[in-house]
């Protein structure tokens, strides 16, 4: 599994996109699934798409509240998540660090401040309420496995753990990076942490965040950002393709639930992070029948169990989704807001 991407997912898929869908308490008009998309997707919301030889999992907007409303919640009949057996014995990161590249010279140009509100979220997240149901997973078990209970190594939530940030602007970035690209400018990151083993990389993510107006192409229509791996002579690499998420507007999040103009930015690089904790290398970790992630399960939940809201961090408040537990409900599973 050289090649993988995870973002909200698409079934089945190495590569996973965070998808952005049709909420009825939108304050604009989200963007629609192309054909192709909506016939693979009428009763799920995920997709499998294999793009140089990587597997992207992504949901739209109106998909994920569809998804939501019948899987999402307590009682919605769908399944919870069994653990995939790891990628070269890698299911979960036990002690996730996480680094952040804001990729290319248009970085001088930061219209929402996505930089600062980043950088302060991830400096806040870990050892919080809201991550902490990563932690009921494991790796180490039997494929199948869908409660640990003690057994295996569990997925870490472990404080201060935002480890690094590199400003990789002494030229810019590519206008419409591909898959390949942005799989390029991971291993470029591991280098430049020294992160320079498979060991080293075994815990280690890699958010590449492209600037304002410089976003891979079906940004906002197709996905709003992605987490996937690739392979490199420092072993896997796992990374997540951060867009500038502002510029698909409510597509990708802006003012959901009336959470603000900005709350697209922490819901959906929360939803990454969440799943490469728990996914590491796509799809060797933790998903449910249909490939759907912790993130995917929860994903732009308007109302009720498991809605976006707001979570207060010692480095501020920031607007999140809900993840799937599978130790919600008496073990019937939901989403949560803190575990």
């Amino acid at each position: 599994m050289d090649h993988r991407s995870n973002a909200v997912r698409i079934a089945g898929a190495v590569a996973t996109l965070l998808f952005i869908s049709a909420c009825s308490d939108r304050t604009s008009s989200p963007v629609a699934p192309s054909p192709d998309q909506s016939a693979s997707l009428s009763s799920a919301v995920t997709q499998t798409e294999v793009l140089s030889n990587a597997v992207i999992h992504r949901t739209l907007q109106g998909q994920a509240q569809a998804h939501a409303a019948g899987h999402g919640r307590p009682g919605g009949g769908n399944n919870n998540l069994t653990y995939h057996g790891g990628v070269g014995g890698i299911g979960v990161e036990t002690a996730p660090r996480v680094y952040v590249v804001f990729w290319g010279s248009q970085w001088s140009n930061d219209p929402s401040g996505e930089a600062s509100l980043v950088q302060n979220f991830l400096s806040g997240v870990f050892g919080s309420s809201w991550l902490n149901s990563v932690t009921q997973y494991c790796q180490g078990v039997a494929s199948g496995t869908s409660l640990c209970n003690g057994a295996g190594e569990a997925a870490g939530n472990q404080s201060g753990i935002f480890a690094d940030v590199w400003a990789d602007n002494t030229s810019p970035a590519p206008s419409k990076p591909t898959q390949s690209q942005l799989a390029a400018e991971a291993v470029r990151a591991a280098a430049h942490f020294r992160n320079t083993t498979a060991g080293s990389n075994a815990s280690a993510q890699y958010v590449i965040a492209t600037a304002h107006g410089n976003n891979s192409s079906g940004f906002g229509t197709q996905y709003c950002a992605y987490h996937s791996s690739t392979s490199s002579s420092a072993g896997n690499i796992a990374y997540t393709n951060l867009p500038y998420i502002t510029d698909a507007g409510a597509s990708c999040g802006a003012n959901f639930n009336n959470l603000g103009p900005t709350a697209g930015i922490t819901i959906v690089e929360g939803h990454e992070l969440a799943e490469t904790i728990t996914d590491q290398f796509p799809n060797g970790g933790w998903l449910d029948g249909s490939g759907a992630e912790n993130g995917d399960k929860c994903a732009w939940i308007s109302s009720g169990q498991g809605a976006s809201a707001n979570t207060t961090l010692s480095t501020g408040t920031f607007p999140v989704q809900s993840l799937w537990s599978n130790a919600f409900n008496s073990g019937a599973g939901g989403c949560v807001l803190s575990f």
